[in-house]
């Protein structure tokens, strides 16, 4: 514990200098550090996804050095300061987790969810309405599986996860006839019900869906690097490969995996 008060210290001061001294830091505003952090989140994001902890643990450090910097330039407006942001979470944490730090007793972690969304709609200043605390800017798939959980903290939910499948066969059954009406404004609306279902069915399920899809993502564009390298040996052209000659490339890469 001292070690790390220590270095959060000498973090701090360097932080002080970095301000006073640093052409570049000095000039940083909250609206100019906005896009970095949010880079940084990804690449945090990113590392936890391949399960890196050396690079979960730099990036760490990088998170850490923005939320100095914010507190810092918080202090210089006398809005609040690093002690500020400390004791608001420090206090959050010990008013949300009653059957830590109080009586309250729960019976399982879902019980606690559905308290710490009570409290927060209790707390002075705090959100009025439910899905208030969903950010606008949070990416569809993220917002929408946040969007679940919050209605779910209070009870707005199904009653066992295998009800949800009936919800996705409707939605994929209305998209269909959308799609043979061709009507493109419609088919939009029914591919966003698709997507809020499966992620609800994802979330039901424990299943992360933004990591789900990245994974993905990721196992996509491993097995076409490997199509495309193929294909280049051959001392050929993907745009004038046969499609069944493509596949069974891809098949093979898929076989490699295993």
């Amino acid at each position: 514990m001292e070690n790390a008060v220590n270095a959060f210290r000498r973090l701090l001061e360097i932080m002080d200098e970095l301000r006073e001294k640093c052409p570049w830091d000095r000039e940083q505003t909250i609206e100019s550090l906005r896009k970095l952090t949010i880079e940084e989140t990804y690449e945090l994001g990113d590392a936890i996804l391949h399960n890196n902890l050396q690079e979960i643990k730099k990036e760490l450090g990088d998170l850490m050095l923005h939320i100095v910097f914010y507190a810092k330039i918080g202090a210089e407006k006398g809005a609040f300061n690093m002690a500020d942001v400390l004791n608001g979470i420090n206090e959050k944490l010990i008013y949300r987790h009653p059957h830590v730090f109080g009586e309250v007793d729960v019976s399982g972690s879902r019980e606690v969810v559905e308290n710490w969304e009570s409290l927060k709609l209790k707390e002075k200043g705090g959100n009025k309405r439910v899905l208030e605390g969903v950010p606008v800017a949070m990416p569809a798939l993220v917002k929408a599986n946040r969007i679940q959980e919050k209605a779910s903290g209070v009870g707005f939910d199904w009653e066992h996860p295998q009800q949800v499948w009936d919800k996705v066969k409707e939605e994929i059954s209305e998209l269909g006839s959308e799609i043979e009406n061709n009507d493109p404004d419609k088919m939009e609306a029914e591919f966003g019900d698709l997507f809020f279902a499966l992620v609800n069915a994802a979330r039901l399920y424990g299943v992360d869906p933004e990591a789900a899809l990245e994974r993905t993502n990721l196992k996509f564009i491993s097995r076409f690097n490997y199509l495309e390298s193929q294909t280049m040996l051959k001392g050929r052209d993907l745009k004038s490969m046969p499609l069944a000659e493509m596949d069974k490339i891809w098949d093979e890469a898929k076989r490699k995996e295993q």
